[in-house]
């Protein structure tokens, strides 16, 4: 069974819809799309997704939204990205002093509950907002514009809405990573439509699978 490795979005779990479509569709051609629940805070979360490259050995990396930089920090593999989120951590590092104001993080914690299932839990401090920037920085130290040989392809939507703060960022992703893209005319969260229409045919051309 070769393996494909999927990092969930910010909140997003070992039940994320999208790379529940995807195994499915792929199970029957001997592929297994693997998505497990990891921790709000980078640091800790970049040595779990290590110990699951090592075990699993995956073919190929995807990682969405926000998961896709710790996709990206994965070196040696090909990585497909779904709306990335490569500028969120500017907004996290940025705006880490708000959670030194009392009552922020218990408000935000709110906010921002888990919802049912095995998802990823957000609590929102400085420490771990901080550690973002870092984390991006690592990140783009794998991108091609910094010498990376990796490959990288990536899915944007017309009508994300996080285009308009530039938190998804086109012209980010060109200047780190080229015009190694394509768009798609739905939001954020990749409707069904153009993950059979789209994401799907690049898995399978990626690695090399014929229906």
């Amino acid at each position: 069974m070769t393996n494909i490795l999927y990092i969930h979005g910010m909140g997003g779990g070992g039940d994320s819809r999208i790379p529940s479509i995807l195994d499915q569709a792929l199970r029957p051609e001997g592929v297994r799309v693997v998505v497990r629940t990891y921790d709000f805070d980078p640091k800790v979360a970049s040595r779990q997704i290590a110990s699951w490259v090592d075990e699993l050995q995956p073919r190929l990396i995807v990682g969405e939204s926000l998961g896709s930089l710790h996709a990206i920090r994965i070196k040696g593999l090909p990585h497909i990205l779904i709306s990335p989120s490569l500028n969120a951590p500017l907004y996290f590092s940025g705006l880490a002093w708000l959670t030194l104001v009392p009552g922020v993080t218990a408000l935000l914690d709110r906010i921002y509950r888990p919802r049912e299932g095995d998802r990823q839990s957000l609590h929102f401090t400085y420490r771990v907002m901080r550690n973002y920037a870092s984390h991006r920085k690592e990140a783009l130290a794998n991108s091609p514009a910094a010498g990376s040989d990796d490959s990288f392809y990536a899915f944007f939507g017309r009508k994300d809405h996080y285009r308009k703060s530039g938190i998804v960022s086109v012209k980010s992703w060109k200047k780190h990573f080229g015009q190694s893209f394509e768009w798609y005319d739905g939001t954020h969260f990749t409707e069904e439509e153009y993950i059979y229409s789209r994401v799907l045919p690049c898995l399978r051309s990626t690695l090399n699978i014929h229906e």
